[in-house]
C-alpha cells in the first residue's frame, strides 16, 4: 500500500511540476519565434492568473496522498518512525499545502515551479533513507503536540525561504532593468524562461507582505515549539533544557528570526540584506534538526532522539 502512495504522490507532484515548467518555457520562446522586439519586463509576458481549477484539484489530491503516506509511514502500528528524510518530506508537504492555500488568493505560479519539484523529491527520500529510530514515547500527548507544532513551523519557514529566493531574483532583475538601454534589453530578452517565470509573480511589495506574514506565524509556532520541547524534556528526562546541537541551532534560528521581525517593526528593514537574513535563519533551522539527523543517521550511522 505504501509503495502505491509513494508512486501516486511523486507522479502527481512531478506531473504538475513538468506541466508548469513546459507552459512557462513555451511562453518564453513564443515571443522569440514571433520576432517580437524586447519590451519592458512588466509588459513582456502577461501575469499568470494562478493555477487552473483542474491543477488546483490535482494538487489537492497530491497533498491528500502525501499526508496519508506520511501518517502511515511515520506512525505504523501505534509506534513512531522518524528521521531526516521524513522531516524533509513533512516540511515540503506542509510547504506545498501552504502554497495551495495561497494560490486561492494570489497568482503564485512562480512559487509553484519551485515548491512542487522539491516536494516530489522530498516525498521519495524516505525510500532511500529509511534508517530511522522508533521513538518509544510517541504516544505522549505533549510530544504529539510538540511534533505537530514543530512541523507546521518548519513548513511555514520553508515556504518563506522560497519566497525570499524568488524576491532576490525579482530584485536582481529590477536592478538590471534600471540600467542602461543595453542592460535593459539584455534583462528583458537574455533569459526568456526566467523572465517568463518571474512575470507570473505578484508585485514585490505583495510578496514582501506575504513573506513577513509567513515569518511572523512561523516565529510564533517556533516559540511554542521551544516551549513545548522544554516541557516535554522535563517530563522525559527531568531536565528543562538539554544544550545539544539541535537545541543550540533551534535557539539560534529563533533569535535570528526574532531579530529580523524586530528590525522590520522598528526600522522597516527590507531589501536584499533582509532577504539574505531570512535564508541564513532558515539554514540555521535546518541544521537544528534535519542537518543534525542527516549527519548522525547517514554519515555516523547513529540513532538520535
Amino acid at each position: 500500500m505504501d509503495i502505491v502512495l509513494y508512486a501516486l504522490t511523486a507522479l502527481l507532484y512531478g506531473g504538475l511540476a513538468v506541466a508548469g515548467w513546459r507552459s512557462h518555457r513555451h511562453a518564453a520562446v513564443r515571443p522569440m519565434l514571433e520576432s517580437v522586439p524586447p519590451v519592458p519586463a512588466a509588459a513582456s509576458v502577461p501575469a499568470a492568473s494562478g493555477m487552473s481549477s483542474a491543477g488546483r484539484a490535482l494538487l489537492g489530491v497530491a497533498l491528500a496522498a502525501h499526508g496519508v503516506l506520511l501518517h502511515t509511514t511515520i506512525f505504523p502500528q501505534n509506534a513512531m518512525v522518524f528521521g531526516f528524510a521524513f522531516a524533509l518530506s513533512a516540511m515540503f508537504w506542509l510547504g506545498a499545502g501552504i502554497y495551495w492555500i495561497e494560490s486561492f488568493f494570489f497568482p503564485l505560479d512562480g512559487l509553484r515551479l519551485l515548491v512542487l519539484p522539491l516536494a516530489c523529491v522530498a516525498s521519495l527520500m524516505p525510500l532511500a533513507f529509511g534508517g530511522v529510530r522508533v521513538l518509544p514515547y510517541s504516544a505522549a500527548p505533549l510530544f504529539k503536540l510538540h511534533f505537530l507544532i514543530a512541523n507546521i513551523a518548519y513548513g511555514l519557514f520553508a515556504i518563506a525561504a522560497l519566497h525570499a529566493i524568488l524576491m532576490l531574483l525579482v530584485e536582481r532583475r529590477l536592478h538590471a532593468m534600471r540600467g542602461g538601454v543595453a542592460a535593459r534589453h539584455a534583462a528583458a530578452a537574455g533569459n526568456g524562461w526566467l523572465s517568463s517565470w518571474l512575470d507570473t509573480l505578484p508585485p514585490l511589495l505583495t510578496l514582501e507582505k506575504l513573506l513577513f506574514r509567513l515569518i511572523g506565524a512561523g516565529f510564533v509556532l517556533l516559540t511554542l515549539t521551544l516551549l513545548s520541547g522544554i516541557l516535554f524534556s522535563e517530563q522525559l528526562v527531568d531536565r528543562a533544557l538539554r544544550l545539544d546541537h539541535k537545541t543550540v541551532f533551534a535557539i539560534l534560528s529563533w533569535v535570528m528570526f526574532g531579530a529580523l521581525l524586530t528590525a522590520r517593526k522598528v526600522s522597516g528593514w527590507r531589501g536584499r540584506a533582509a532577504l539574505r537574513w531570512v535564508l541564513a535563519s532558515f539554514v540555521a533551522l535546518l541544521l537544528a534538526y534535519v542537518g543534525s539527523r542527516f549527519v548522525f543517521e547517514v554519515l555516523l550511522h547513529r540513532a538520535v532522539v
